[in-house]
């Protein structure tokens, strides 16, 4: 498989302090340069910057995907499939409320993936997910 270039995303947060707990102590995202509106993060090898809109209250728009109300927009990472569970675990251990709890999507097919949905602080939708076979991230 290439190496994959680590993405930079900005998002909105309406307050830092419960974010910055979130994405350190829930997610486990190593934190980088900081200011008093805007905090840097490693998350999972990319570049996440958490910038403070104290007007921000996030999108609650969904779509219909597999019987499932999908929040749009969203972002998040694709996981080892080993890693998964233990992701899962370290999610519940912090009491984190799933939007779509997590499951396994085309049993048998090709991109055979698990995934979940849940909300930061703020209303900032995030998915996680891990395919069985990588290579077939971009199967259709």
């Amino acid at each position: 498989m290439n190496t994959i270039a680590p993405f930079h995303l900005a998002i909105p947060v309406n307050d830092l302090p419960a974010s910055i707990r979130f994405y350190e102590t829930v997610l486990g995202c190593s934190p980088g340069r900081s200011s008093a509106q805007w905090a840097d993060y490693n998350l999972f090898g990319h570049q996440l910057v958490l910038h403070l809109d104290p007007t921000h209250t996030g999108k609650k728009h969904h779509n219909e995907v597999d019987g499932h109300a999908v929040p749009v927009p969203h972002f998040g990472v694709v996981l080892p499939w080993e890693q998964f569970d233990a992701f899962v675990e370290r999610l519940r251990g912090h009491g984190v409320t799933f939007v779509i709890e997590p499951y396994l999507r085309f049993a048998g097919q090709a991109g055979e993936q698990r995934t979940m949905f849940f909300y930061d602080p703020s209303g900032n939708a995030l998915e996680f997910k891990s395919f069985k076979h990588m290579d077939q991230l971009f199967a259709v």
